[in-house]
């Protein structure tokens, strides 16, 4: 799943074509990945915000919890649309209102003031980001045929630890410097100045990103012709199953509580990881976003190399299986770290780099177990029905941690659902070899 050695430089051992695809992921994937990092700051920024913004305006950390995690409500509903939405109208247009609108509901939610407005700010900001990811995804298949997608895809996913390396000192350096500046708060600065590069990238998509391959004047003649004689000689050979067939499959729902179980983690460390890091002790917002790059690029480093060597061998249930229980046994060394910081920041570490590693893994099941268009609708079914962890997870956590008093209870049930992943892919990863295609009738 690592990247990197798929667009190094020229080599003799290239195979046809990878020259050219070299060339347009150095084209197209900074302006995909700087995306995506812009996305994944927004949306977690909340848990930064979060240090000053439930004192400012009385929240409990169970309204808390419910706001950060209907972002995703709004996710789900509209992932698909968007995405038919985005074929239709094209990318550039379309991620273009994507990111420049999500920008502004961000900036927005600066004058919430009651739990109601907080809510609906939350529910309108997964709307506005809706289909940015799968649009992403979608965005690929149009300039990359499948067996160099994958390393694509790996490459923007990477995006998200690096949000967090990036997006957590520059958190806590606005909370601290910027607070009551003009009279506004510290965690109202937060929300318009980190709003801003999506406003202005919105520009450099409409500008700089091209809709299909027939539109890249990038590209020579002959590139272009190569490139998408490849994408449509692929899509002629996809079959065609019943959607129905797809969503009544007991694998895609294996598929989808395991990518559940571990959405659970992932935004238990996205949503929670400053208040687990504030709760030992550290008051400083500054030092606590310094803090949360560690678990991130942490991160990074286990993801490139988890890839690189499950490419090299071949090998993908064990390594999204043990990232599942290491992330579970960082969540678990979290409850028993009290107010010792670095019990507390190893147990992070695992946590972070296991879920960020377990997500990465993960997306190479549903390709070896599903087959044909299966696999396109299964996929998009298992990413919208998993997502759904995202919402859960805060909500529960916060709930739990309002009648308790602590973190523990919620870090626990989260490390189960790790746990459970770990349980499940060990089910359905022996069955890979089994397709959802159904067996043609004999002509």
């Amino acid at each position: 799943m690592s990247s990197a050695a798929y667009i190094a430089p020229n080599t003799a051992s290239d195979r046809p074509g990878d020259a050219l695809h070299r060339k347009i992921a150095w084209r197209l994937m900074p302006i995909l990945v700087a995306g995506y990092i812009i996305a994944y700051i927004d949306r977690v920024n909340v848990s930064f915000a979060k240090l000053q913004m439930l004192g400012d305006l009385k929240f409990s950390d169970s309204v808390y919890g419910v706001g950060a995690g209907i972002f995703f409500l709004g996710y789900f509903a509209f992932e698909i649309p968007s995405n038919i939405i985005l074929h239709k109208v094209g990318a550039r247009i379309w991620i273009c209102r994507v990111i420049v609108t999500w920008g502004l509901v961000s900036a927005l939610t600066a004058l919430v003031r009651t739990p109601f407005q907080f809510y609906a700010a939350r529910l309108l900001l997964g709307v506005a980001e809706a289909g940015f990811f799968p649009g992403m995804i979608l965005y690929l298949t149009y300039w990359f045929p499948a067996h160099r997608r994958a390393a694509m895809v790996a490459l923007l996913m990477a995006g998200n630890p690096v949000s967090g390396i990036i997006g957590g000192p520059l958190s806590g350096f606005i909370l601290q410097h910027f607070a009551h500046a003009g009279g506004i708060s510290g965690w109202q600065w937060l929300f318009i100045l980190e709003a801003i590069p999506a406003v202005v990238f919105g520009g450099i998509i409409f500008l700089f990103l091209d809709n299909r391959v027939v539109d890249a004047k990038w590209l020579s003649r002959s590139e272009r012709a190569i490139v998408a004689s490849e994408i449509d000689a692929e899509a002629a050979t996809k079959s065609h199953v019943s959607l129905g067939h797809v969503f009544t499959s007991p694998k895609v729902w294996l598929l989808c509580v395991i990518f559940f179980g571990i959405e659970m983690g992932s935004y238990a460390v996205g949503f929670w990881q400053p208040t687990i890091i504030r709760q030992t002790g550290v008051k400083d917002a500054f030092a606590i976003g310094l803090l949360t790059t560690i678990p991130y690029a942490a991160a990074l480093v286990a993801l490139v190399l988890t890839g690189r060597h499950s490419d090299r061998s071949r090998e993908r249930r064990w390594h999204a299986i043990f990232p599942c229980l290491a992330s579970a046994a960082g969540f678990t060394l979290c409850t028993l770290a009290g107010s010792n910081t670095p019990l507390a920041m190893l147990g992070l570490v695992l946590a972070a780099a296991g879920v960020i590693t377990a997500l990465a893994m993960f997306w190479a099941l549903p390709t070896s177990i599903l087959g044909g268009n299966a696999a396109a609708a299964g996929i998009a079914f298992v990413n919208c029905t998993g997502n759904l962890g995202g919402f859960f997870s805060p909500a529960i956590i916060g709930f739990l941690k309002a009648h308790t008093g602590t973190l523990n209870s919620g870090l626990y049930l989260v490390a189960g659902c790790m746990i459970a992943s770990s349980i499940l892919i060990f089910t359905v990863a022996p069955a890979a070899a089994v397709s959802l295609q159904p067996q043609e009738e004999p002509v």
